[in-house]
């Protein structure tokens, strides 16, 4: 399973053997949708994101980072107990394939600055917005 972004009318790649199943990822659907209206601050959903051992390090830590709040790439590194790999927790980061429910969107810079983003700048500023209650789109 793939939880992305797409912008509007974007063709999504889901390839050949793709069956569509509307009913499938009904709780998903009902706790991203209570997600984006603020009543939902965690999921409650049983995930299995298949990547490296290193990678579900990196995203098993992401889910505990608290709605609202951030941590750098390097108090990621050092919370998983490998403090010199900030910028492998980037690129792990880069590949949660889970995007909002494996919250990548609450880690930014050492400096406090958002950086980069799978889903757009713009999109991780309106996540942490929505998070914080300020958000800034429609």
């Amino acid at each position: 399973m793939r939880l992305a972004f797409t912008d509007a009318g974007e063709p999504i790649d889901v390839g050949p053997d793709a069956i569509r199943d509307d009913d499938a990822f009904a709780d998903l659907r009902t706790q991203i949708d209570e997600y984006f209206a603020g009543t939902r601050r965690r999921f409650d959903l049983e995930l299995r994101p298949q990547g490296s051992a290193f990678q579900r390090q990196v995203w098993d830590h992401l889910v505990t980072i608290g709605y609202g709040t951030t941590q750098s790439y390097g108090q990621v590194a050092a919370a998983i107990g490998n403090p010199r790999s900030s910028r492998a927790v980037g690129l792990a980061n880069g590949q949660n394939p889970i995007a909002i429910v494996v919250p990548c969107h609450r880690v930014i810079g050492a400096d406090g600055k958002l950086t980069g983003y799978a889903g757009g700048m713009e999109r991780k500023r309106h996540l942490l917005d929505l998070e914080r209650g300020t958000p800034t789109l429609g």
